[in-house]
């Protein structure tokens, strides 16, 4: 791999053929973005088998001064390899989903599909502050386009308001960046993940990121965002924007705000906590009575990312890795619950739940698949959603048991309506004769549901795949937070360091 600049050639792929999509045929267009998706698949898996498990922390890196201090610089650690890998990993899939569904303008949603995971990937490879920037909101402009062209009914109302909610958060970190490099006197990320702004400054930076992050998440109470995009876009947007773009605010949780401001973190923990636990039980309720498929796990997507912002948040090795292994589990399941979704809509065209029933009988292997999602979705053990939960809970009991405890009803409450839509939707008579005489699995749709329910299975069982290339660092992460610990509920004062002789005590404990 010496010298190949693959992750410039992973951003290249998919924007070269981006352009070709603008210039050819409807079937032409459909050809070159899936065999773009699938090159930079192939480029994925040749990254993850060469990365160096133990070696440096940042590897593939790559660095061209542009201008005024301006660098085009790429390098991935773990954390990113992985969300890489989940990115890579989805984008085929979406394709798939789209090559019957989108018949208008299949040129341009094909172009717009494939400039998102260009700067995707941008956004996890990025090592320059303002080349995350440029990344990062880029993302929006093609969201926007295939939520307000190939959208739903309210698909205008939807694409704005998505787009103006993370734009705004937006502007704020945007002034915080222009801060940070001129008082660092860098804008290289590495170098800013080590570097100690002062305690007073680091309290309004945080705020700043943020209001970025949050939205990005989204975290109640600015989540309001997230149904409206998800019941109007279409399914392979559906599956993209909660597959990978929820991601990018954890993603900005773990690079940005944790290592460089960790007191203020510490401080604004308790604030972190409070908003988890009132998403994780507050979304969990408002999913039980929707009577929409979509907006049903899209409003579970809410309370799962609030198990990530706890764990995240711990202050510990188990949550950190806790919450990276939900987010990877998060983003194949909702990616694949909305898929089962889509397949479904495909053929009856609508997402009410009480239209479907019995569904298990004329679409088994349909239901198979779509029980496994249910379950991870759930939690079950030997599901790619048990072990991140439960790494998650973990960290987050060891600071707070009631948090860990309100928390944990939030997976109760998911079972909850995960099992009454599965129920409704698999089981039961079949009262509609249109819903009766829907066929079972295509040979492409099983092209899509195998590997995501493969993946599901992997995660779950043998976790340790992907574990291993984060361990190194979150270590280095933890290490970063030590001093700056927030207190337990029992006999700490929250947002103050914990004494040195307890610190000794939990790291003799690890």
């Amino acid at each position: 791999m010496a010298g190949l600049p693959i992750l410039s050639l992973m951003l290249l792929v998919p924007f070269v053929g981006a352009i070709a999509c603008l210039v050819v045929e409807a079937q032409a267009a459909r050809r070159i973005a899936l065999v773009a998706t699938l090159i930079d698949l192939v480029l994925g898996v040749v990254l993850w088998l060469n990365y160096d498990i133990g070696g440096p922390q940042w590897q593939f890196t790559e660095r061209l001064p542009l201008f005024a201090g301006f660098s085009w610089a790429l390098g991935i650690d773990g954390i990113a390899l992985v969300l890489i890998l989940l990115s890579v990993f989805l984008m085929p899939i979406c394709i798939g989903a789209s090559w019957r569904a989108i018949e208008t303008r299949v040129g341009e949603y094909m172009a717009s599909f494939l400039l998102m995971e260009t700067l995707m990937l941008g956004v996890f490879a990025a090592q320059d502050l303002f080349l995350f920037y440029i990344f990062f909101e880029g993302g929006l402009i093609p969201m926007y386009l295939i939520i307000g062209i190939w959208g739903g009914k309210d698909r205008i109302y939807a694409s704005y308001k998505f787009f103006l909610y993370t734009l705004l958060g937006s502007v704020l970190m945007l002034i915080a960046m222009l801060w940070m490099a001129n008082e660092a006197g860098t804008t290289d990320i590495p170098t800013l993940m080590a570097y100690d702004f002062p305690v007073s400054a680091q309290r309004l930076l945080w705020l700043a990121f943020f209001a970025s992050f949050a939205v990005k998440m989204p975290m109640w109470p600015v989540h309001t965002w997230l149904p409206d995009a998800h019941v109007q876009a279409p399914t392979a947007g559906s599956v993209i924007l909660a597959g990978v773009l929820l991601k990018m605010g954890g993603y900005g949780f773990i690079r940005f705000s944790l290592p460089m401001f960790p007191q203020a973190s510490a401080e604004f923990a308790w604030l972190i906590f409070g908003l988890s636990m009132v998403a994780v039980v507050y979304t969990s309720l408002v999913a039980l009575v929707q009577h929409d498929m979509k907006k049903l796990i899209a409003y579970s997507s809410v309370a799962h990312m609030a198990i990530v912002t706890a764990g995240l948040f711990a202050f510990n090795r188990q949550g950190l890795e806790g919450a990276m292994i939900v987010m990877l589990s998060h983003g194949v399941v909702s990616g694949a619950l909305f898929l089962t979704v889509g397949l479904i809509y495909d053929r009856l065209h609508t997402r009410e739940i009480d239209r479907y029933g019995g569904l298990s009988i004329n679409m088994p292997y349909y239901a198979l698949f779509f029980m496994l999602f249910t379950m991870a979705s759930v939690g079950l053990p030997g599901t790619s959603g048990f072990i991140g939960e439960f790494l998650s809970l973990t960290g987050v009991y060891q600071l707070s048991s009631w948090v860990a405890l309100v928390c944990t009803t939030g997976i109760i409450l998911g079972a909850g309506y995960m099992l009454y839509l599965y129920r409704r939707v698999a089981f039961g008579d079949l009262k509609h004769a249109d819903a009766a005489a829907m066929p079972d699995l295509s040979w492409r749709e099983w092209a899509m549901m195998l590997p995501l329910g493969l993946s599901v299975l992997w995660i779950g069982v043998y976790p340790e795949s992907f574990i291993a290339p984060i361990r190194q660092d979150v270590a280095a992460l933890d290490a970063r937070l030590a001093q700056a610990r927030p207190q337990g509920d029992s006999r700490l004062t929250p947002g103050k360091a914990a004494p040195a002789r307890a610190l000794a005590l939990r790291g003799g404990a690890r």
